[in-house]
């Protein structure tokens, strides 16, 4: 099973939007999905309609000794991709984790249990440095930080993000955890401005200069295009809404984007994701032919 949690200590740069498509894509791939939404503000809950929601959610899950994983997880209308909601209405788990011992690793353990049940766990975060976030960081296998190619952004990435890590790095030097590596992801890229290329490269060269530091830039950015807000309204994942590039367009299709994305983060799955598509109209899943196992 695989791990990933999407973080940034800065808001607004597509945490909630990359999650819910990297899912929907692997979903579609046929690989078995969950979705956990850690923000206060669950936007990724609501992202995808609920064909069966259940009671509970985040906030059983972190709060009780729940055993009864159904009464946590609730079922999206895509096929084989699951959620479990956020639901800490009255803020209360932050106050929580911070009393409790094992705060920043408690949901380390708790992923154990879904093991048998899911392929690959997206953990979406809040924009702002706390408990919550640092214990994702801790249960994921791998980082993923989009980053908009903007000096202010990518001056906060350094400054909250970077530095998060480096005192996390030193606390998991007294336990038997360690800190994931990071996979920068370039987001809302434009051909249009120069700025923002320069920016992109200047990022890519700091970090491929750089040794040890745990963090790589991905080969494909995501461009900023007006598919990805279509996707979210219609609560569709933005491969099934643009699966081929617009004629006269430079930039690839949002389904090669996404894809090729996906395949530098899950390169053991790479097979099933190009596969996406290829043999389903647009909009249906292509889950039939992919021959990864689904939910049961």
């Amino acid at each position: 099973m695989r791990v990933s949690a999407t973080v940034c200590s800065k808001g607004g740069v597509g945490k909630t939007t990359t999650t819910a498509n990297l899912g929907g894509l692997l979903a579609d791939a046929g690989l078995r999905v969950l979705l956990i939404d850690l923000d206060s503000q669950p936007t990724l809950s609501s992202y995808y309609e609920l064909s069966q929601p259940a009671p509970g959610g985040v906030y059983e899950l972190l709060a009780t000794e729940l055993v009864d994983l159904d009464q946590i997880i609730s079922h999206t209308a895509i096929p084989n991709l699951d959620i479990i909601v956020s639901n800490d209405y009255r803020n209360q788990l932050q106050q929580l984790l911070l009393n409790a011992p094992n705060g920043r690793f408690r949901l380390i353990d708790l992923l154990d249990r879904f093991a048998d049940r899911y392929d690959a766990i997206l953990i979406d975060t809040q924009g702002a440095r706390s408990v919550i976030l640092e214990m994702a960081v801790m249960a994921a296998d791998r980082l993923i930080s989009p980053i908009v190619p903007e000096l202010l952004t990518a001056r906060e990435f350094v400054r909250g993000t970077q530095g998060m890590l480096n005192e996390l790095r030193e606390l998991a030097r007294y336990t038997r955890f360690e800190v994931p590596p990071v996979s920068i992801l370039l987001n809302k890229m434009t051909d249009q401005l120069r700025d923002a290329r320069d920016i992109a490269d200047s990022i890519r060269t700091m970090y491929a200069e750089v040794e040890d530091h745990g963090i790589s830039v991905l080969e494909t950015p995501l461009v900023n295009l007006s598919a990805y807000r279509s996707a979210a309204l219609q609560g569709l994942p933005v491969h099934r809404v643009e699966p081929r590039k617009p004629y006269s367009r430079k930039a690839p299709a949002c389904a090669d984007q996404l894809k090729a994305v996906a395949i530098d983060l899950y390169p053991e799955w790479a097979d099933a994701i190009r596969a996406v598509g290829t043999n389903a109209p647009s909009g249906k899943t292509g889950t039939e032919k992919s021959g990864v196992g689904h939910v049961h």
